[in-house]
This record gives structure tokens, C-alpha cells and sequence, in this order.
């Protein structure tokens, strides 16, 4: 009985990459097919070990076109957008990854980072891995669509994405590694759009984000936010927080006990 929907499988499959989609569930699958759902998924199985699909998230697949069978899945700009659909879950590319659309690219990160309301765990899909990043306020961040050869994806505008790199800089490799992508985005950064990112986050982050736009030549950038951090702002806060503030020097205009010496990464 399984045997006899393996044609058919491949041609459900074929179809679909035909009209160009490349992503169904196992329930669109089933019914395509017009089987069981156990004679589905048995083919689900084969096609995956035949590396002609890929399974990211549980009952969700992706179509593997040729260039991509090594991978062991679609690259996650590719299927990210349509899963976070098909879960009905807010979201937006961010922190180094997003920082890539913006033209940093010289701090390529080894997993795909995406920011939501609520924590996951990480999608790992052949040798492809996905990390989510909880945020409270996902929907009041300022995002852009940026095109995919599978559709678009949401993605951080670069100020949201400066603000982000800051106030996650452990999840974004350091202080050092910040300092050294925020080098790399600070000509495409818009001075009033800083302030408008920085009011959808904490104050703490808008304080450390000015000092290290400024340590990294980004001075005419951050009038507006200095204005904002002088208003806002009341109390002083530590560059790196998990080190001490102890007789470290302050920076009045930020507010900002200096606990930390950076060196931008190259």
C-alpha cells in the first residue's frame, strides 16, 4: 500500500516547487496525496531520506532543490517567513543576522537569529540552525521586508537592530564584537530613527548604545539620542553589565559608568 503512493508522493512534491512553493505541512501533504495519514507520512519519511525534503519544525517541511541538498535543508531566510505564518507567531530577523542585511557583513554568525515574543528552542535542520531571542515587544520594533528567493522576510531596520545588538550583546557575541558591527552600520543609522528605536527599549540600552556609537566614529549620528538620554535617563548605568562599576570613569553625557575597556573586532 505505501509502495503505491511513492509516485505519487514525488509528483505532490514536484508540484509544488513547480508553482514555487517550497514549504507544506503534513496535513496539506496528506490531503494532497489523498491518503492515510500514516501512508503519508511513511512518505514523508522516504522523501526525507532521499534527501528530497526537510523537516525544520514538526509538521512543517521544506522542498530541497538540488543546490541545497547538501545543506541538508533551506537556508532559514528561505523558510523562517512562512513557518512564523503557519504558526501565527510575530517576528523579525535580528541582531547579527539582520545586521547583514544592512551591509554589515563581516560578522557572519553560525546561526540564523530571530527575535519573538516568547522564547523557543533553537531549530537545527540539517546544517542549518535557528536561534530565537525573546522580546516582549516584538510588534512595536520597526522592521523592513527585505526579498528572499522564497518570498520576504521581516528584518529589523538598521536603528532597531543597532538598539538590539546593545541591549543582547551577549547573545551577540560581546561587547567588542557589538562595538565592531555597530562600526560597520553607523553610516546607514538615521539619527531621529535611533530615538524612535530607542523608545520602544529599555533607557539602559539607549545610554550604552550612544557611548559606542560615538567611541566608533558615529558622533553626528547621536545628537538627537543624547537629548533623549538626557531626559529620559535618570540614573547611571554600567557599559558592561556583568562587571563591576567600581572607580570606573563616567561619561556624564551618557550616563554611564565606563566599567570596560573596548576594542572593536575588525
Amino acid at each position: 500500500m505505501y509502495a503505491s503512493v511513492q509516485p505519487r508522493a514525488r509528483e505532490v512534491i514536484a508540484e509544488l516547487a513547480a508553482r514555487g512553493r517550497y514549504h507544506f505541512t503534513t496535513a496539506e501533504f496528506m490531503a494532497a496525496l489523498g491518503s492515510s495519514d500514516a501512508a503519508a507520512r511513511q512518505s514523508l519519511s522516504r522523501l526525507a531520506g532521499k534527501g528530497r525534503i526537510a523537516s525544520p519544525a514538526r509538521g512543517f517541511y521544506v522542498v530541497l532543490p538540488p543546490e541545497y541538498r547538501r545543506l541538508g535543508c533551506l537556508p532559514p531566510d528561505q523558510f523562517i517567513p512562512a513557518l512564523m505564518e503557519h504558526r501565527r507567531t510575530p517576528y523579525y530577523v535580528g541582531l547579527l543576522s539582520a545586521a547583514q542585511y544592512h551591509g554589515a557583513a563581516h560578522h557572519r554568525p553560525q546561526e540564523f537569529q530571530v527575535v519573538l515574543e516568547r522564547n523557543r528552542p533553537p531549530i537545527v535542520c540539517g546544517s542549518v540552525k535557528v536561534a530565537f531571542v525573546a522580546r516582549r515587544n516584538v510588534g512595536a520594533v520597526a522592521v523592513q521586508s527585505f526579498n528572499t528567493p522564497r518570498g520576504t522576510a521581516r528584518v529589523s531596520t538598521a536603528e532597531a537592530t543597532a538598539i538590539d545588538l546593545v541591549g543582547y550583546m551577549y547573545r551577540s557575541g560581546g561587547l567588542d564584537r557589538v562595538a565592531g558591527v555597530l562600526s560597520e552600520l553607523v553610516e546607514v543609522l538615521d539619527a531621529a530613527k535611533l530615538v524612535g528605536a530607542a523608545k520602544c527599549s529599555s533607557i539602559l540600552w539607549a545610554q550604552r548604545l550612544g557611548y559606542l556609537l560615538e567611541l566608533v566614529g558615529g558622533a553626528g549620528k547621536v545628537a538627537e539620542l543624547k537629548d533623549y538620554v538626557r531626559h529620559t535617563g535618570r540614573n547611571y548605568t554600567r557599559l558592561l553589565p556583568s562587571s563591576p562599576a567600581e572607580d570606573a570613569p563616567r561619561s556624564k553625557a551618557w550616563r554611564l559608568h565606563v566599567n570596560a575597556t573596548v576594542v572593536p573586532d575588525a
